[in-house]
């Protein structure tokens, strides 16, 4: 699985990536959800890069141009509720994608513990289709693992690429170890190196769903 941290390099990217994680300017939810979604511009810009493209011709008032256009479009996959804000960013940029959306959740037990329940996935054929899944948060790697193997029910892409903001080290370690398939691309916007036990990034941002939408009432 290759890997990309688009944070090794300096540009505007980390601009925004220091505006998620601020206290202060994640009490205003419209500006932290309109980072999240000019993130997830900047990773799809990214992934463009990698994408098949054929030359066209289109008619200008004076000619025929050639370019270089998309040989198809990438399905746009994202996990509820925290996802949509990047989804919404990468459908700006590529605005001709299907999309696909996937219900997971954090269940608890009577300890206080928890697994990620898979409940509902709408997706279109992805047979030999580009899929791009995201999730702001990579902490344990659950969610984005079940959000992968959710995708391979409804065929097996050409590619697929996973897209998370901030990362654990332990999530990146864990979804390379759980997902050995050579046609999958992992892209982060930082990795942090520690996790709380109820496996919460540190530094991190918090809660992303809560600070796109509110608090929620956990299921236990």
């Amino acid at each position: 699985m290759r890997l990309y941290n688009l944070s090794e390099n300096h540009s505007i990217f980390n601009q925004y990536i220091a505006e998620i994680r601020d206290e202060e300017i994640q009490k205003d939810p419209l500006r932290f959800r309109r980072n999240l979604q000019r993130l997830g511009e900047i990773f799809a810009y990214e992934i463009s890069k990698k994408l098949d493209y054929k030359t066209n011709d289109v008619q200008t008032p004076l000619g025929i141009a050639k370019v270089p256009k998309l040989k198809q479009q990438p399905v746009l996959a994202t996990i509820l509720r925290a996802g949509l804000p990047l989804q919404q960013g990468l459908l700006n940029i590529f605005d001709q994608a299907e999309n696909a959306f996937i219900s997971a959740y954090r269940k608890y037990d009577d300890k206080g513990e928890f697994h990620i329940e898979f409940e509902y996935l709408a997706s279109p054929d992805l047979n030999d289709k580009v899929a791009i899944l995201s999730d702001p948060m990579l902490a344990s790697g659950a969610s984005m693992e079940i959000g992968y193997q959710a995708l391979l029910k409804k065929g097996e892409p050409d590619h697929v690429h996973l897209v998370a903001i901030i990362a654990s080290r332990k999530g990146v370690e864990y979804v390379q170890d759980k997902i050995k398939a050579k046609n999958v691309t992992l892209w982060v916007g930082a990795i942090d190196e520690e996790m709380t036990v109820k496996s919460y990034i540190v530094p991190g941002l918090g809660d992303a769903g809560d600070l796109a939408f509110g608090p929620k009432v956990d299921s236990k």
